[in-house]
């Protein structure tokens, strides 16, 4: 009897040492977990305010072209928006090269013109331009208006 009272005893002390919490000294030694965010499509990660939203710039170099991911704070979801189109202002060197991307329809989504989380823009430069900075002009998101956002690409701004 004594054995077996001494075994529960034994287990039950096991029991509560293997599941109390960790000293507060191991927590505050712990580094902080860093926050960053995954552009779902390989892109280029563009913040748009406090991380409210976020623009993903996927280039398409043998098409000389750029597509535009209008996603959330997380860069989770997409987000359709109103717009038929915005403007970004790319400084190669001493030029500076307007792109305006357009909104584009995608009927597996069923996204349409005026209701859209994809942008398009295509200019031959963007074939061989690997490297620049850029300025988005302005675009309203959920009544919102994100102006002189700058970025450089294909780094983007998120600093996360």
């Amino acid at each position: 009897m004594k054995r077996r009272l001494l075994f529960l005893l034994v287990a039950s002390l096991l029991t509560f040492v293997s599941c109390s919490k960790p000293p507060a000294a191991a927590l505050a030694a712990a580094p902080a977990a860093k926050h960053g965010h995954q552009a779902p499509h390989g892109g280029t990660p563009v913040v748009l305010g406090q991380e409210a939203y976020h623009l993903e710039l996927v280039r398409d170099a043998t098409a000389g072209q750029l597509t535009a991911y209008v996603l959330d704070g997380e860069m989770e979801n997409f987000v359709r928006v109103k717009t038929a189109s915005f403007e970004v202002v790319a400084r190669i060197g001493a030029e500076k090269r307007v792109l305006t991307f357009r909104a584009t329809a995608n009927s597996a989504t069923g996204e349409k013109l005026g209701d859209t989380s994809c942008f398009e823009v295509q200019a031959d430069w963007l074939k061989t331009e690997k490297n620049f900075d850029a300025t988005l002009t302005s675009l309203e998101i959920k009544g919102t208006a994100f102006t002189a956002v700058a970025f450089n690409f294909p780094k983007g701004n998120d600093k996360d």
